[in-house]
């Protein structure tokens, strides 16, 4: 036991010290290994240009790059106060380094990733948001982060209400934020595997089947399966779904105009107009 705590005292304190060059590759490295499974045991044969597909999808994850930057400083001072003023579940609980970090890691993927979904999901003016995500009609690995910079904004929000109620230290945080962005690429990658491990494995984690149902273009598929790393929040909740994935077809039933949803400058337009509709 003291060997696997002083391992993970290790890790955390190799992401507590990670650059971001190195947390960049890990973003590439995993949409490159999943882009390669992809084509060689497809969920879906998607009869498609794959790189011209992935073109907003790429510069839509610039942006969250480029928001994640500017707002790194605030997820470092959260987590800084939290720890020195001994705030937070995991200094209430106040265990071994191996239960701090899955207490950590469950209530930040409860915190900044299930609740931002469901809400943007429910409150209508965060839909015209969210909607950018899902009016991919080739959802692969690279529709993991076909986020709008807005969308970027409202999980680094909750993100930083995770921080301060789990109590993370910055290596926990940077270390959940590497799994989140692997989990993501996985559960969203065009990828088969056999039913019986997807659902062996959808008990635990959000798995690729789990996580297509919630891709399906019509409720009340759309409002399911709301997690990334840890599928227990949906079955706590009762958000969990399932569907046949021969009768998955991925979009936004009001929205199926795929060559409008393929254009970066439409894309990021969309919750404005949206928006001035409404209010109009």
């Amino acid at each position: 036991m003291a060997l696997k705590i002083i391992n993970m005292e290790n890790l955390l304190l190799l992401f507590e010290n990670i650059s971001s060059v190195n947390r960049a590759v890990v973003i590439i490295s995993g949409i490159t290994f999943f882009w390669v499974i992809e084509g060689i045991v497809p969920f879906k044969f998607l009869n498609y240009k794959k790189w011209i597909h992935s073109i907003p999808n790429f510069l839509l994850t610039l942006t969250t790059l480029i928001v994640n930057f500017f707002f790194a400083f605030l997820l470092v001072f959260a987590s800084d106060w939290s720890n020195e003023n001994s705030f937070g579940i995991i200094h209430f609980i106040n265990s071994s380094t191996l239960v701090s970090v899955i207490v950590g890691l469950l209530l930040l993927d409860l915190i900044g990733a299930y609740l931002p979904h469901l809400v943007q999901h429910k409150v209508k003016l965060l839909w015209h948001i969210h909607i950018v995500h899902h009016t991919d009609h080739k959802v692969d690995t690279t529709t993991a982060n076909r986020h709008h910079p807005l969308e970027s904004v409202v999980r680094f929000i909750f993100t930083f209400i995770g921080i301060i109620v789990s109590g993370a230290p910055i290596g926990l945080v940077l270390l959940y934020q590497s799994i989140s962005v692997l989990a993501s690429q996985f559960n969203h990658a065009n990828i088969q595997i056999s039913n019986r491990l997807d659902n062996i494995l959808s008990y635990v984690i959000v798995s690729p089947n789990m996580h297509k149902v919630h891709h399906h273009f019509k409720l009340p598929y759309t409002d399911s399966n709301y997690g990334n790393i840890f599928s227990i929040w949906d079955r706590i909740f009762g958000t969990y779904m399932e569907l046949d994935k021969s009768k998955i077809k991925y979009g936004v039933d009001t929205d199926l105009d795929e060559k409008l949803n393929s254009k970066f400058i439409s894309l990021l337009e969309r919750p404005f107009k949206k928006w001035y509709k409404y209010f109009s």
